[in-house]
């Protein structure tokens, strides 16, 4: 989560913190369920319209296909249906798919995956996944399969219905993996039979896994223009597919720069480095065609880049470059619609801002906003959902031309830096918040 500052200690980063403790595949897996209160109002069945299963959603865009939604909070704030509490600490967000919730957070026990009803939140299974301190990443649903990973590298893969271990791995042991400062924060991407991950090791920078199995299908070394900095080589953003170039490869944002790796065989295809800083490369990039937009806070900047066909290869070629203080996103994530990106500029801020994706140039904005600190942001039905470090939601209509504010309200819990993204299904929008779990219906209020 990314998440994925983590700047908690540090001023910074959207979610980090977990020190992971090993846990082979013969340790038993305890599944009994959470001891959570839970404090409801009347909640009608969901019914989802999508499913949410991964970080930022089925694309790993931060867009929901989510219709029927309210466009005005000035009106009617939304309705808070139940709340989940007893998750434990940590800034993992949610994946949702069919009648589970899947979400990570430390416990008394240590750190665990937990999967809860999606009606009223009630505990389903719990299942250990190592470690001393609080995680950040949001784990993977596919299908009969978890993918969660824990702040010291532990990997593990459980079954969807009863959280039963099915394999585990851990980065520093099977990888040669270094901790970033802030902890391991990717959310695991599935593609296909590969589960990709980010070891961040000069040996293995980037890792393919058999899904089912954990065996490595292949490894990608950290070539010596690929700096090893940032605290760590991983960094702390996710994966994403692009087909830029005409070949299918894997973005990421490591410590030391933006990297293209080819799907086929984990060849490094590209780097770029001015994007990164030396201290925590945190947004998950954005992907469109031929073209990669990238940033990263402590007064770095974005940029934008074209990839195109080289021989056999794809070589990168940058279009434009923002300063920092045009253009940054610390953490909180960037959402492209029609050729426009809105997010949250600034560092250790969330000013919202519209830019043109192919000219780098601000439409409106930094606007002031509605709260204070960084700024999550996501996007459904024509409206931008900011939510703010301080526990403040906004809703923003999702135009270039304005600003449009179309409402606010303040969580109902806020328990210390509100970093985890939030996420938006069956009409409903949930908020993690460190050990609880909100729950609100956001759907449009049919008028008599």
């Amino acid at each position: 989560m990314k998440l994925h500052d983590l700047g908690h200690k540090c001023g910074l980063l959207c979610g980090a913190i977990v020190l992971a403790c090993t846990l082979s595949c013969s340790t038993p897996v305890t599944t009994s369920a959470p001891q959570i209160q839970l404090v409801t109002t009347a909640a009608p069945t969901a019914k989802l319209t999508g499913a949410w299963p991964q970080w930022r959603g089925p694309a790993r865009d931060g867009v929901s296909t989510e219709t029927g939604l309210s466009d005005n909070w000035k009106e009617a704030e939304p309705t808070l249906l139940w709340q989940t509490e007893g998750l434990g600490g940590g800034y993992s967000s949610v994946a949702i798919l069919q009648n589970k919730i899947i979400t990570l957070g430390k416990t008394s026990d240590g750190p665990q995956i937990q999967a809860l009803d999606i009606n009223g939140g009630k505990p389903l299974w719990s299942t250990p996944l190592g470690g001393n301190t609080s995680p950040n990443s949001t784990p993977t649903v596919d299908g009969k399969l978890v993918f969660a990973l824990g702040y010291d590298g532990d990997l593990a893969c459980v079954q969807t219905e009863t959280g039963k271990l099915v394999w585990k791995k851990n980065f520093l042991e099977d990888f040669g993996g270094r901790v970033p400062t802030w902890g391991y924060s990717e959310s695991p991407l599935v593609d296909g039979d590969l589960l990709i991950v980010t070891p961040g090791s000069d040996e293995s920078l980037l890792v393919a896994l058999n899904k089912q199995t954990g065996k490595v299908v292949w490894q990608t070394k950290r070539p010596e223009n690929v700096a090893s900095g940032g605290h760590g080589g991983a960094g702390y953003a996710s994966i994403v597919i692009s087909h830029g170039g005409g070949t299918k490869q894997y973005v990421q944002l490591v410590g030391g720069g933006l990297v293209g790796i080819r799907a086929s065989d984990g060849k490094l295809l590209w780097s770029y480095a001015r994007v990164a800083n030396g201290t925590a490369n945190i947004p998950t990039p954005i992907v469109q065609d031929d073209l990669i937009f990238c940033s990263s806070g402590y007064g770095t900047g974005s940029a934008l880049l074209r990839l195109s066909a080289s021989g056999d290869g794809v070589q990168v070629q940058e279009e434009y470059f923002l300063a920092g203080n045009k253009m940054q996103n610390h953490h909180g994530g960037m959402i492209l619609l029609d050729g426009f990106i809105y997010c949250g500029h600034g560092h250790n801020r969330g000013l919202p801002i519209c830019i043109e994706m192919m000219t780098g140039k601000a439409t409106w904005g930094p606007e002031r906003g509605v709260g204070g600190g960084s700024a999550a942001v996501v996007y459904a039905d024509g409206h931008l959902y900011y939510r703010y470090e301080n526990g403040v939601l906004a809703l923003v209509e999702a135009n270039p031309k304005s600003y449009r504010l179309k409402g606010k309200f303040k969580m109902a819990s806020n328990r210390g830096k509100s970093w985890p993204h939030p996420v938006i299904a069956g009409g409903r929008l949930y908020l993690r918040d460190q050990d609880a779990l909100l729950c609100y219906d956001i759907r449009r209020k049919t008028r008599l």
